[in-house]
């Protein structure tokens, strides 16, 4: 059955979620300030800043909306910024169920498995920014569902550990840093299955008011990620140096990047895995293993022939 589906955001989260949909035979509304979003003949794109448009007309008929926006990774301006924005997008979806792509920070520093039924009641910086957007989620009467995966990697995927930071070097035979340590076991989510969960989740009225795990396939080390894209594009390993906790924690005295990425170091010094089995369970779900998700990623950056940060 045709429906429409409203997607906020196009960066890659929103793209493949609108893509999948589309491909579903599912028509698409996504909703930018450029209106960027895929070329597709289900996909209309509209220039919408949910900040300060009237978004009742954009959410009229919707099956589900998908809140995939993002704003600059800095703590002020999440808390400046995401609650009362998610708070709009709430009061105009007026029941209709809204799907966000959600992290894992709410859950703060875990020793052992991160599994769903883990306190999410962190309160340090950005960690407890999360805390308290899935706090306003349950208290809102609209219904919502919010899908959590560990840093992800996939096509279209620049900004992130495993991203235009490590693939396009990884393919030129440049050597790779990667933060704190490089061989302390890591979960990445493959952005594919991050959307296919958030479509199946919305889809299913018994999972709405959860909190549910992307599939994530079994956690690597950040080493053996850049072997398997090394693999995928059929070139050596590079060599890969690592960015010790200390540095990372010097430059953080300074705002900026690295006083950012300060909140979550623990992720990289420690081991850092998701348990998505029982989400992967109620969704009948099943990550992508990640030789076919790092060939699909290596790929990717090839067809777009992009030069290599330096």
């Amino acid at each position: 059955m045709n429906q429409l589906h409203v997607v906020i955001g196009a960066g890659p989260v929103g793209w493949t979620v609108a893509e999948q949909l589309a491909a579903q035979g599912h028509s698409v509304r996504i909703l930018t300030r450029s209106g960027s979003g895929p070329e597709h003949p289900a996909v209309e794109r509209h220039r919408v800043d949910i900040e300060t448009d009237d978004l009742t007309d954009e959410f009229a008929g919707a099956t589900a909306i998908y809140l995939c926006t993002h704003v600059a990774y800095e703590n002020k301006v999440w808390r400046e910024k995401l609650p009362a924005m998610e708070q709009r997008v709430l009061d105009a979806a007026a029941g209709t169920v809204v799907v966000f792509p959600e992290s894992l920070y709410s859950y703060g520093k875990v020793v052992g498995p991160i599994r769903e039924d883990r306190p999410r009641t962190a309160t340090h910086r950005k960690l407890g920014v999360r805390t308290l957007l899935l706090a306003a989620r349950d208290a809102h009467r609209t219904p919502t569902v919010s899908v959590a995966a560990s840093d992800f990697y996939g096509p279209r995927v620049r900004t992130s550990h495993m991203g235009e930071r490590i693939v396009p070097k990884v393919t030129t035979g440049k050597s790779v840093s990667v933060i704190a340590k490089a061989d302390v076991p890591h979960s990445f989510t493959y952005i594919p299955d991050f959307a296919a969960a958030m479509i199946a989740a919305g889809a299913r009225k018994d999972l709405w008011n959860t909190f549910l795990h992307a599939p994530t396939a079994p956690a690597v080390t950040q080493r053996r990620m850049i072997e398997l894209f090394a693999d995928a594009a059929r070139v050596p390993a590079p060599t890969v140096t690592a960015i010790p906790a200390w540095i990372v924690r010097a430059l953080g005295v300074v705002p900026g990047q690295m006083k950012e990425l300060g909140d979550t170091l623990y992720q990289f010094q420690y081991p850092y895995v998701l348990d998505s089995t029982r989400s992967d369970t109620l969704l009948g779900l099943h990550p992508t293993p990640l030789d076919d998700g790092t060939a699909a990623t290596v790929a990717w950056w090839n067809a777009e022939e992009l030069t290599p940060t330096s």
